[in-house]
C-alpha cells in the first residue's frame, strides 16, 4: 500500500518572538513516508519552526505548505485547526496531557477533527493495541503517570487525530536514557504501522539518527547542514563538532 501523505515543504522561512528572531531563512522537505531528523542542541529554533508548520508561530517572512497529486495547499497563516484537518498532528515538547483527566479522556481529546471523529472507536482499540500501558490504566489520571508513560499518551494521543505527517517535537526531554531509546523505536513502530511520515525534532544525536533517513542541523535558527543520509549526518564534521565532541 502506496504512503498516502503528502509532501512537507519550508521555504525561506523566518520566524520569532517580539524582537528576538528565532529562525532566519529555513527551508527544507519532508517526502512521503520519510523520517526527517531536525537536529540542534536547545535554543537554536527546532520547537519554534515545528510551531511554525502547525500555525502556533506565525511566520514573518517565507512559506509552508503541502503538495499532493499536482496540488500546493498553504499552510503559512492558517489556523491550527485547519492545518490538523489538513492530516498534521503534534506530539509537543512537554507532552502538554490534561493531567486532571484520564488516560482515556486524553486520547479521546486527540480525535477532534472531523476524519478521525468516526473513527475514534477503533483508534483507541488501535492505539490500546499498539501501546497496552495506556489499556492497562486506561482509568487513571494522566498526571499521576510516569514520565514515560506521559510521552506514550501524548504520542497516542496525537494518532487519535488520524495524522498523515507526525510532528514531534524533542520526544526524549526528561526521560532516563533507556527510555529515551525505547520511545525512538515506538516513534519508528508507529510510523510503519500507520504509514507516516515524521519530522522529529531532537537533540539527543545518537538516538534520533538510529530511525532517521535524513536530517537537517540547525545553528542559531539556521539550517547550517542538511544530510541527505543517516551516515552523512554521521560523518558531518559540524555534527561531529557539536555532539560528538572531536
Amino acid at each position: 500500500m502506496p504512503i498516502s501523505a503528502p509532501r512537507l515543504v519550508v521555504e525561506g522561512l523566518s520566524a520569532g518572538y517580539g524582537a528576538v528572531r528565532a529562525l532566519e531563512d529555513v527551508t527544507l522537505s519532508l517526502e512521503p513516508g520519510e523520517t526527517v531528523a531536525l537536529l540542534g542542541t536547545s535554543g537554536n529554533g527546532k520547537s519554534t519552526l515545528i510551531n511554525a508548520i502547525m500555525g502556533l508561530v506565525r511566520p514573518r517572512a517565507g512559506a509552508v505548505y503541502l503538495e499532493e497529486d499536482g496540488r500546493r495547499t498553504a499552510l503559512a497563516g492558517s489556523r491550527t485547526e485547519a492545518i490538523a484537518d489538513l492530516g498534521l498532528a503534534l506530539v509537543p515538547e512537554g507532552r502538554r496531557l490534561f493531567p486532571k483527566l484520564t488516560v482515556e479522556e486524553n486520547l479521546l481529546l486527540g480525535a477532534y477533527r472531523g476524519a478521525a471523529r468516526a473513527l475514534r472507536v477503533d483508534r483507541i482499540a488501535e492505539c490500546f493495541d499498539a501501546f497496552p500501558v495506556l489499556k492497562d490504566r486506561r482509568r487513571q489520571l494522566a498526571g499521576n503517570m510516569s514520565g514515560g508513560e506521559q510521552q506514550m499518551l501524548a504520542l497516542a494521543r496525537a494518532l487519535m487525530s488520524a495524522p498523515r505527517i507526525l510532528l514531534v517535537d524533542e520526544p526524549s526531554v526528561g526521560l532516563a536514557p533507556i527510555l529515551v531509546a525505547r520511545m525512538i523505536d515506538t516513534i519508528a513502530a508507529v510510523k510503519e504501522r500507520y504509514r507516516l511520515s515524521v519530522l522529529m525534532a531532537e537533540q539527543n544525536f545518537h538516538q534520533a539518527v538510529r530511525i532517521a533517513d535524513r536530517g537537517y542541523v540547525l545553528v542559531h535558527g539556521r539550517i547550517e547542514f542538511e544530510g541527505r543520509t543517516a551516515n552523512e549526518l554521521r560523518n558531518s564534521e559540524l555534527v561531529r563538532t557539536y555532539y560528538l565532541g572531536t
